[in-house]
């Protein structure tokens, strides 16, 4: 049955174009081509790059942070509490007004007391500034290796510049080892990120990170076995451009150096929405919708290699989208909103906000006790007592 499903999935029909079959693709000693099997090497060089990335962090960015001044917040912690803990992992972590009630009868403590142990919980499980900061600096320094290795690689091929090169004898274009080692160079960064997803910084766009990197992946590893090697590399080029301003931008905003942060987001802002919404659907998009047709008729594999680059595309308006959101919000207010997909304390502005009312709280019952008692020596410094005993106002 194994046998059967790899038939059926390498069938040459849905890989290459009408007319060519894996025959016509096999390698020979001066000629190689991409072969599936290549692709088995990203998992352990994805391996080795969650190793580099760990020893990178604790050594090199971690240490990094504490010199430039990037420090945590102190964050109080959660009293122990079963039933609450029970709740928090077993149900859900922000309960009803309802079931705050139910959990403060079972627990015999105030709703506000239980509300504040929730909030403490979840902060517990945010990561620090310390953690991001690292991560940050992981993935900037990927991002400048791949985009100037990219630069590299494609400087002197002809299809960066003139884009109908692309399918200039398409599929048998012979594959070269730089083109080879920055696939797989980029195809193991994807996969290391899938790898670590548990771990990294989640947040409120975790859902279209997950079907960002699911993309990426198919991508890669579909546009290396159909030989879309050359269309790929430009994809490859044009993403890793914008993302190597947006990590220092994250960097800088985690060391509040605000006016760094904020020049550096607005380069990054022009370059993404420049790259992705200009750059991207003209050099990919029309190049492999339309170019592709002059070389040869349409097949799954070309309709499928569409369905991915536009899937790409739509996470592209969806996350200009916010960029231009944060630019409006900056033009008219002169200062830079918080990154919309961080997911910020819930303590900071709660607990204050508590503190305060219990401040004027407590400012009120003085200051009603001082008017109390201001009013009552009033009184008795108003009265006289006379000599027949009776008192008189005076």
């Amino acid at each position: 049955m194994a046998r059967s499903l790899n038939e059926w999935l390498w069938q040459h029909e849905f890989w290459l174009p009408p007319g060519i079959t894996w025959e016509d693709m096999k390698e020979s000693e001066e000629i190689h081509y991409p072969q599936p099997h290549h692709l088995l090497l990203s998992i352990p060089f994805a391996l080795v790059l969650i190793v580099i990335r760990y020893f990178f962090e604790r050594t090199v960015a971690l240490p990094l942070s504490g010199k430039l001044g990037v420090r945590d917040k102190p964050r109080p912690k959660a009293q122990p509490n079963l039933v609450l803990e029970t709740f928090y992992t077993t149900r859900c972590k922000h309960p009803r007004e309802g079931e705050l009630i139910n959990l403060a009868k079972q627990c015999d403590l105030p709703v506000r007391n239980v509300e504040r142990w929730f909030r403490r919980r979840r902060n517990a499980d945010r990561p620090s500034v310390s953690k991001k900061f690292c991560e940050a600096c992981w993935r900037f320094i990927f991002y400048i290796i791949s985009f100037f290795t990219g630069l590299a690689v494609l400087y002197d091929k002809p299809w960066f510049w003139d884009h109908r090169e692309c399918w200039t004898g398409y599929p048998q274009q012979p594959l070269q080892p730089s083109l080879f080692w920055y696939y797989l160079l980029e195809l193991s960064f994807y996969c290391s990120l899938v790898f670590t997803l548990p771990f990294d910084v989640k947040r409120k766009d975790f859902k279209e990170q997950i079907v960002h990197h699911a993309a990426t992946i198919f991508l890669i590893s579909f546009s290396y076995c159909a030989n879309y090697i050359r269309i790929g590399t430009l994809v490859m080029v044009i993403h890793d451009a914008s993302d190597c301003f947006l990590e220092p931008t994250k960097i800088f905003n985690y060391m509040k150096w605000k006016k760094t942060c904020n020049c550096l987001f607005m380069i990054f802002s022009a370059v993404f929405l420049i790259s992705r919404l200009v750059i991207y659907p003209y050099t990919v998009l029309y190049n492999t919708y339309y170019y592709s047709m002059e070389i040869f008729q349409p097949f799954l594999g070309y309709y499928f290699v569409n369905v991915l680059l536009m899937t790409l595309q739509l996470l592209h308006v969806f996350w200009s989208c916010l960029i231009i959101h944060m630019v409006y919000k900056f033009v008219l207010q002169g200062t830079m909103e918080k990154d919309m997909r961080s997911d910020t304390d819930e303590s900071d502005k709660d607990e204050e906000v508590e503190k305060i009312k219990e401040k004027e709280k407590n400012g009120i019952t003085h200051f009603s006790n001082n008017c109390i008692q201001r009013n009552g020596s009033q009184q008795q410094s108003n009265r006289t007592h006379l000599t027949n005993g009776h008192a008189k106002d005076r």
